[in-house]
């Protein structure tokens, strides 16, 4: 980039789109709060710590590992955090997203399709675990909205003899829909509605648009695949509760 960015200027920049935000919101009368600013703040903080990391340990691929699996644990909770924390929860989160990063990843980098080189490596990692953490979350949600809101459908076919995975069999596909509608409609739009970050951050590195591309596309079928790998044994773990929750809300 010609330009060299100013870190001040943008630091002020971002807390005042917050700020608006935050206020947009509170006039709205949506029960945020401040969580807007404090997001942007946080992320301004991580950001700072994460540039220092990976000037560290962009030069081997080991670190680049510990380093996804230091975002994996934290990925982990905060799912489980949103979900509703437990042990059942935090294992069935655990087991969904590093099911579906371990599959993508493998595949990607196992098969050669891309150098296992360490910013390749942390690029998609990054990507498909966040990724990963908002489709099991979406599902886990979607699922007890699902259950809670027919209660009594799935109360009729177990007087009738099914058993709870019979019973809730519909709901867990229909949760599993829900969650990965937002990551199969980004990826029907890229290049006409979005500009992925893998894809930009490739062109400004110096790749051309082709390979920049190509790179994207990868990137992309990783998200997919994770998605539904996290999606489909979220619904398995938790989708067959001994008790139909008769609430969409967390205990």
């Amino acid at each position: 980039m010609d330009q060299t960015l100013d870190p001040t200027r943008i630091v002020i920049m971002c807390l005042c789109m917050a700020l608006l935000a935050a206020g947009i919101l509170w006039r709205a009368k949506v029960p945020l709060g401040w969580e807007p600013v404090v997001a942007i703040v946080r992320a301004g903080l991580q950001l700072a710590v994460l540039a220092l990391i990976l000037s560290f340990i962009m030069t081997n691929v080991g670190w680049v590992f510990a380093w996804l699996g230091v975002m994996l644990i934290i990925a982990v909770f905060t799912a489980a955090n949103r979900i509703g924390m437990s042990a059942r929860v935090l294992l069935a989160v655990a087991l969904s997203i590093a099911s579906g990063v371990t599959a993508a990843i493998g595949i990607a980098f196992g098969t050669g399709t891309i150098e296992l080189g360490a910013q390749y490596l942390l690029a998609v990692g990054g990507i498909v675990i966040g990724n990963a953490m908002t489709v099991t979350t979406l599902s886990a949600r979607h699922l007890r909205e699902q259950l809670a809101d027919h209660r009594g459908e799935i109360e009729g076919w177990l007087s009738l003899g099914a058993t709870n995975r019979q019973a809730t069999a519909r709901f867990r596909a229909a949760a599993a829909k829900l969650s990965l509608i937002p990551s199969i409609d980004q990826t029907k739009t890229t290049g006409l509605v979005t500009l992925p970050g893998a894809f930009t951050g490739a062109v400004f590195a110096g790749a051309s648009p082709i390979d920049a591309g190509l790179f994207q596309l990868v990137v992309l079928a990783g998200l997919l695949l994770s998605g539904a790998i996290a999606s489909i044994i979220i619904g398995e773990v938790l989708g067959s509760p001994a008790q139909v929750p008769v609430s969409s809300t967390p205990r």
